[in-house]
């Protein structure tokens, strides 16, 4: 049974990432024909091509290696300064540009001069290229609304789990009392197992972050506190200490750091709350930024990495992982012991932030990825205008192939990064439990 459900929760995500690929390519696709640009193809995955059809002017298909897709757009770059594509360079990186430049004008038909990508106003191929990555992104908005408010998530709540005797800072690694330690201002106020907080120092407190805010900023203090405990309301008293405590984001998650506040001393139970839409904002803001140090991180990993994939290191909770590694976390979830829809709520959370590192990743100002050619267009439309203000003849669309050398070079970079990643997801990977 364990193994089926590895196996419902690897097809879930195979399928939320052909999804996801699909619904990218889709963002180029509507946007290049709203624009009149011929698009020829219009693929789903890499490799021999398992289905396709034609309608108008683009095959439309899916592919065997689930990795990727693409859509082919005529004239992805300008012609040479004469006017045409030029012969093939004996240089090896003029080869790479007349290459590039070839294959943007090999399904040149008659008719396509007015359909050429190039020949569009910078601003229209801005938003061709920036519509693929924003379709991630809006995909990745609505999951994480859907779970955050649909589903709920697991957190702490206003419930008492247990109650610590004493105060012992979060950096002493320590559960047990000493004789020196103080005792705990919830012990000292009558807090008991079971007991859910209702106010805290006459503020409601129906939600674990209220309650969490509102002790932290009440080091020094005495205040009362309301309990509901067997069906009745019971007001205790507590002062509460100042201590070393965990440091959190602003969505509640703790993070790395500890902070001087205001502490009662209880652990909190954990179930699956329903978030409001400011909460889900909050939440997803906090995300975003974690992604975006996550992929300034990515060098400092490699090391890391590498003595995890070759080495006997250990592999971190963030290290990188590639499709092969989320897809094992997929299965994983599903063998969990939780309810069914928490199941399929962490799977969804899978797929909407396999969405946003797309949106993020694709929006570096690099070839071949789409925020290089976004890039290229911003220069353009830049040194067109500066020409007009000076009075300068018109340069012309910028030569986006010349940087194809580049491009190479980058994607190589990729390409051996995702093998060592995939090589580290295979041998020694991230595990949820």
């Amino acid at each position: 049974m364990t193994s089926l459900m590895m196996i419902l929760g690897i097809v879930i995500f195979v399928v939320g990432l052909l999804v996801s690929i699909a619904w990218h390519e889709l963002g180029h696709l509507s946007t290049a024909k709203l624009f009149g640009i011929r698009v020829p193809q219009y693929m789903v995955g890499f490799g021999p091509t398992l289905f396709s059809r034609k309608k108008g002017d683009t095959e439309y298909g899916v592919k065997a290696i689930p990795l990727g897709g693409y859509i082919r757009m005529i004239g992805m770059f300008p012609p040479g300064a004469d006017g045409k594509i030029e012969a093939r360079s004996t240089s090896p990186f003029r080869s790479m540009v007349e290459d590039a430049r070839a294959a943007a004008f090999e399904e040149l038909q008659p008719g396509d001069e007015s359909r050429l990508f190039y020949t569009r106003k910078p601003w229209k191929r801005v938003i061709v290229m920036f519509a693929g990555p924003f379709m991630n992104l809006i995909l990745a908005i609505g999951l994480f609304f859907v779970v955050l408010m649909g589903f709920g998530v697991t957190q702490q709540t206003n419930v008492v789990s247990s109650v610590s005797p004493c105060v012992i800072q979060a950096s002493a690694n320590r559960d047990t009392c000493k004789a020196a330690d103080a005792e705990s201002p919830a012990k000292a106020a009558g807090l008991q197992p079971k007991d859910k907080i209702v106010s805290f120092n006459g503020v409601t407190t129906d939600k674990w972050n209220t309650l969490s805010d509102e002790i932290r900023e009440s080091a020094g203090k005495t205040v009362p506190i309301v309990v509901e405990r067997d069906g009745q309301q019971k007001t205790l008293t507590a002062r509460i200490a100042t201590n070393q405590v965990a440091k959190k984001d602003s969505s509640g998650q703790i993070v790395d750091g500890y902070v001087n506040a205001g502490f009662l001393g209880f652990t909190a139970a954990t179930g699956v709350v329903h978030q409001d839409f400011g909460d889900s904002v909050s939440w997803m803001t906090d995300r975003v930024g974690d992604a975006v140090d996550s992929i300034v991180a990515l060098p400092g990993k490699i090391p890391a990495l590498w003595d995890a994939a070759f080495g006997d290191g250990p592999r971190e909770q963030d290290s990188p992982m590639g499709v092969v590694g989320a897809a094992r976390v997929g299965g994983e979830i599903f063998t969990m012991d939780i309810p069914a829809t928490q199941q399929l709520a962490m799977a969804l959370m899978l797929v909407a932030g396999f969405n946003l590192s797309l949106f993020l990743f694709n929006m570096l100002p690099l070839l071949p990825l789409d925020g290089g050619h976004i890039a290229g267009a911003l220069w353009e439309a830049l040194r067109r205008n500066l020409a007009r203000v000076f009075r300068r003849p018109d340069p012309g669309p910028f030569d986006v192939a010349k940087l194809m050398p580049v491009a190479y070079v980058v994607a190589g970079i990729f390409v051996c990064f995702t093998i060592l990643v995939l090589i580290a997801d295979v041998v020694n990977p991230v595990k949820i439990s």
